[in-house]
């Protein structure tokens, strides 16, 4: 089957469970689209035992689409881009310190924190998992995703304070997760089992701040070429171009990409916007790229639900998959509760605010999407699955309760 009949299976089934979601269930677009693919899934495997030859054809086709090594080329950065092109930075300058403790402090102290806590539980369940890939489950288990916490929030309207923090983080901690997850695989194929610091050192200053710069410059440049015209089609073409030219490149230069199309996203967005794009193109580039958001999302949704009928489960699988959810709550409590005490003056949030935020912190398809990108090993079988048990979770948990929860908790002050 050649690429552009996957993309019709992909599209039609997205369509399909988002049609099913609005006209009868009705939840919020991510966590519909997500549970049905859940649904999805459950409904593949069982029939495993009834229909053997249509799930060894989604088998099949599943083994040979090579999802793993195309998810995170090609979906990573068109979701940090919108992402962050629907971001008001001034809004987020009120709230810097808040943000950038919790984006790099705590994605770094929950990336060692869950590497040990869970190396430990996997050797009590008899499962050897190399620390090094303990560390890349941390790194990518970390950040909080702009993609789900970007549409959620807006579904349970919390507090603009605490808003604004949860989204800002989740926009920067992506990228210095993503940064961490890329050092650390780099280094499968130097030493599988050991942990090289000064290597590891390097390539996270090379990808954090490489990225960061080649984002200045992209985003600059892109500036400048849509304040010169006044033309949405073009200025549109313009935009897509730059994101998927601007990702290979950082790939290509061995930086971080997904740090370039934050910042690069970021510069667009509000950068000077008035003499950039007048009032119709900002709506029309507005609109292209919530859509863009909205249709790989749902894609990345269904590749899951389909990736998951190669894996053959094991209960001691599940049982890690379910007691690693315990170990994240804990991990984003001390990360947020921790500087809170330790550093008022520093994270200026109420005792209050900080649980939302720690409620608030939901893991999604970036997750996901980096796990999909590991080498396929079994490995990688048991983090996909217990990455997806702690997504499952956080999407269809935190994200249906997080309203109720965040109203209940603030009214109590």
């Amino acid at each position: 089957m050649i690429p552009y009949y996957y993309l019709i299976l992909l599209i039609s089934l997205s369509a399909g469970l988002a049609y099913v979601n609005q006209r009868f269930i009705k939840l919020p677009f991510v966590i519909g689209l997500f549970f049905l693919s859940v649904v999805l899934s459950l409904v593949v495997i069982i029939t495993k035992n009834f229909y053997a030859e249509p799930f060894l054809q989604i088998r099949d086709l599943v083994v040979k689409s090579d999802i793993s090594s195309s998810v995170l080329n090609i979906f990573l950065g068109f979701l940090l881009f919108a992402g962050a092109l629907h971001t008001n930075w001034f809004a987020l300058k009120n709230h810097l310190k808040n943000i950038s403790v919790l984006a790099v402090g705590g994605v770094l102290f929950s990336t060692v924190f869950i590497a040990f806590v869970f190396h430990y539980v996997a050797l009590l369940l008899g499962l050897d998992i190399p620390m090094l890939y303990c560390f890349i489950f941390g790194a990518l288990i970390s950040p909080t995703d702009p993609i789900a916490v970007l549409s959620i929030l807006k579904e349970a309207k919390v507090p603009e304070k605490v808003e604004i923090t949860i989204v800002g983080e989740s926009l920067f901690n992506d990228g210095i997760g993503v940064v961490l997850f890329i050092a650390l695989t780099e280094m499968i194929g130097v030493n599988a089992v050991g942990f090289d610091a000064g290597h590891f050192a390097w390539l996270f200053v090379q990808e954090a701040v490489g990225g960061v710069i080649f984002g200045l410059i992209i985003g600059y440049i892109l500036h400048y070429l849509l304040s010169t015209i006044d033309h949405y089609e073009t200025e549109v073409l313009l935009t897509l171009a730059f994101v998927m030219l601007g990702y290979f490149i950082s790939s290509t230069l061995h930086i971080s990409g997904a740090l370039a199309m934050v910042i690069m996203g970021l510069m667009v967005g509000n950068f000077r916007k008035g003499q950039a794009m007048s009032d119709r193109t900002e709506e029309y580039v507005a609109k292209f790229w919530e859509l863009v958001d909205v249709i790989l999302n749902a894609l990345l949704f269904i590749l899951i639900a389909l990736v998951l009928v190669v894996i053959d489960f094991d209960i001691k699988y599940l049982i890690l998959g379910v007691l690693s959810v315990l170990i994240l709550i804990f991990s984003r409590f001390l990360a947020v509760s921790v500087p809170r005490r330790l550093f008022p003056r520093i994270l200026d949030i109420r005792k209050d605010e900080a649980k939302v935020i720690i409620w608030g912190g939901l893991r999604g398809g970036l997750s996901l999407a980096l796990v999909l990108s590991l080498p396929d090993n079994e490995t990688r079988d048991i983090l996909l699955v217990v990455t997806y048990i702690a997504v499952v979770f956080s999407i269809l948990i935190q994200g249906i309760t997080i309203g109720r929860f965040s109203k209940r908790v603030l009214r109590e002050k």
